[in-house]
């Protein structure tokens, strides 16, 4: 009997994640995008964080992926720094670790000014051109700051496709942590089931799906969804690739 109940209790806990994996996506009310990666290519700061660290480009992922540490070390223990400071303090860690000599002023040069003038992948203008014209309404949702995304835009020529940008930094919780979602669909005035949200990242799509909302994952080279997460609903390659696949939704 005692078996009997536990796999009764496990079947319960399991159907939520399985209805989350087997629903029919279906038009959303809003498309939120995730910038940095999604949209804007990062590889073009690959030489100037190479050169900071003495020439060993190969570490520019490390450094993204430390930067993203401690943005959630930064929620987790109730405190808040800029993106942009948490990205320079961790490429000032990745120095350190791989003891090369770097100082704060040399470690914001290297990031600040390249991270704010990122290009965007071949695909993206292109995509959301075709998403824009089939009326969805677009929100940039990013943990970059609100000065800092509107320039990235600005420089990037994405603005115009844009009907809203969100930043992490009104309300100082930053991505995957649920609040930072709840806060996000607050702000657009839609419920998670009536939104969509793209994303480059793994660790994105398991915050997104875990907030009920619709995830969307665009595999950009070296990206993988994360395993244990609940999946995304829809894989694509590109934006536009995207942008064919929601006019298949109803």
């Amino acid at each position: 009997m005692k078996f009997l109940k536990i796999a009764l209790t496990s079947l319960l806990l399991m159907t939520p994640a399985l209805t989350a994996e087997t629903q029919e996506p279906t038009r959303p009310k809003v498309i939120f995008f995730d910038v940095n990666e999604t949209l804007l290519d990062l590889e073009t700061m690959r030489e100037s964080v190479g050169k900071a660290l003495g020439g060993k480009d190969e570490l520019l992922p490390l450094w993204f992926s430390t930067m993203l540490h401690y943005s959630l070390v930064d929620t987790v223990t109730e405190r808040y720094h800029h993106f942009g400071d948490i990205g320079v303090a961790a490429l000032m860690m990745v120095a350190k670790n791989n003891d090369i000599e770097l100082t704060e002023e040399e470690a914001r040069e290297a990031i600040v000014t390249p991270l704010r003038s990122l290009p965007a992948h071949p695909d993206v203008k292109e995509g959301l051109k075709s998403i824009k014209e089939q009326g969805f309404r677009i929100i940039s949702f990013t943990n970059s700051s609100n000065k800092g995304v509107k320039t990235q835009f600005e420089n990037a020529g994405l603005i115009e496709f844009f009907d809203e940008r969100l930043s992490i930094e009104d309300e100082k919780i930053y991505k995957p942590a649920l609040a930072s979602y709840e806060w996000a669909l607050k702000q657009a005035g839609v419920k998670p089931e009536e939104a969509m949200m793209v994303a480059a990242h793994g660790w994105d799509i398991a915050g997104v799906k875990a907030a009920g909302m619709t995830g969307v994952f665009v595999t950009r080279p070296g990206k993988t969804t994360y395993p244990l997460a609940i999946p995304a609903d829809k894989e694509v390659a590109t934006i536009t690739e995207l942008a064919e696949w929601l006019k298949t939704l109803k």
